[in-house]
């Protein structure tokens, strides 16, 4: 039996090549060939393919350049990330009116805790109806691993495609995980992967069967955490996904106000600070929510959905196109709000679709610089001018 295991039952979900699934829908004459959806340039990078171009060695976030080298007769598209996000919602609110408690991990993928199933309905037949359903109404291949925990479910979804189902009970954990590679261990980068390749271990067997304190004095804090998944243990729940997810902020006013480059620049301020904060946690938000507040405590919000994104100079127009459309009634204001809502995990690769990888790459130095130096570090010129007011910051 294997150690420290909780009796659980958990479902992933993870949609096959979902940017390049959701072209063919539009296209049929996309399927069947390469196709690779990302910036159109030699300078952009790849955030989606097909099996067809992987068979050609292509892969997500391979500059486009090498991609086009290596499959030179695949079909380029630079995607719709609005359209996906779209897919994304609807592919969710089917989960959402049949699971008991989902969690939406990333724009194309869910875990589902269906513990208990098996004495109602049966866990495998219940996850099959739930996946094609998911087919039938969304149009979308989707594939599934049922088994005792996230990472073991995990593992089991990708040997399961493309289009698949795998099942894997408690007991036979071990004999499906040992014979496969250490690239499949969720959190097992690039620099990990090569680390331990160069100590001979190559299966997860071989690591399981490693002593956990050298592994831990190998790969530090996070060893531990690999060496459990090697062994099949993962006591992390399904969180409870909810579109009331969000981080805001909000700045009260001393004197009521109608200086509006001010708040304009107070906006940036918000923005750039949020945005930070989404990175930090490796978030991504799809709707954004102003909110002004009237000198007689009179109070409006709107609100507008947008392609998921945790990016200043993607969020800074829509907030203050929401802040201009609020303030109609030139009364003096006395609060103003943003909220970043309808939060999903992921970074910033699904904005590949620009054909300036340097705008990731520019962020990417902004926040070390943050990260090492405090988030005033570096900022945006206008703001420097900004008074500092005192801010309500939730998440």
């Amino acid at each position: 039996m294997l150690p420290n295991l909780e009796n659980r039952t958990i479902l992933h979900l993870d949609l096959d090549t979902f940017f390049v699934a959701v072209e063919r829908l539009n296209n049929s004459k996309l399927i069947g060939v390469p196709v690779i959806v990302g910036g159109m340039s030699d300078r952009g990078v790849v955030a989606g393919c097909s099996y067809e171009a992987r068979t050609f060695g292509v892969h997500s976030a391979m500059p486009m350049r090498m991609a086009r080298a290596l499959c030179p007769d695949a079909i380029v598209i630079r995607g719709d990330m609005e359209q996906y996000s779209r897919y994304s919602n609807m592919v969710t609110d089917i989960i959402a009116e049949e699971s008991p408690i989902y969690e939406k991990a990333s724009i194309d993928e869910h875990y589902i805790d269906i513990t208990g199933m098996d004495r109602f309905f049966g866990s495998l037949k219940w996850s099959h109806e739930l996946r094609e359903r998911i087919i039938r109404e969304s149009g979308l291949p989707i594939s599934f691993g049922l088994s005792v925990n996230k990472t073991v479910s995990k593992i089991a979804t990708g040997q399961a495609k493309p289009n698949g189902e795998l099942q894997v009970i408690a007991p036979r954990v071990h004999e499906f995980l040992d014979p496969l590679s250490i690239s499949k261990i969720p959190g097992i980068g690039d620099k990990t992967f090569k680390l331990l390749r160069s100590m001979g271990i190559a299966y997860i067997e071989t690591l399981r069967y490693m002593p956990p304190e050298m592994v831990e004095r190998v790969l530090g804090k996070n060893g531990m955490i690999i060496w459990k998944k090697a062994n099949g243990i993962d006591h992390s729940a399904v969180e409870a996904y909810s579109e009331r997810k969000s981080i805001s902020s909000e700045t009260t006013f001393e004197q009521d106000t109608i200086n509006i480059p001010m708040i304009n620049d107070l906006l940036l301020k918000m923005v750039e600070k949020l945005s930070f904060q989404l990175r930090t946690k490796q978030k991504l938000t799809s709707c954004v929510t102003v909110k002004v507040r009237y000198a007689n405590f009179d109070t409006h919000t709107l609100q507008h959905r947008i392609p998921y994104t945790a990016f200043d100079h993607v969020l800074l127009p829509v907030v203050r196109n929401l802040f201009n459309r609020l303030y109609q009634r030139r009364m003096l204001i006395r609060l103003i709000g943003i909220k970043f809502s309808y939060l999903v995990n992921g970074v910033q690769q699904i904005n590949m679709f620009d054909d300036q990888p340097e705008t990731i790459s520019l962020y990417q130095a902004m926040d070390r610089i943050r990260n090492r130096f405090g988030t005033k570090a570096i900022t945006h010129a206008s703001t420097l001018g900004a008074i500092e007011y005192d801010e309500q910051i939730k998440a």
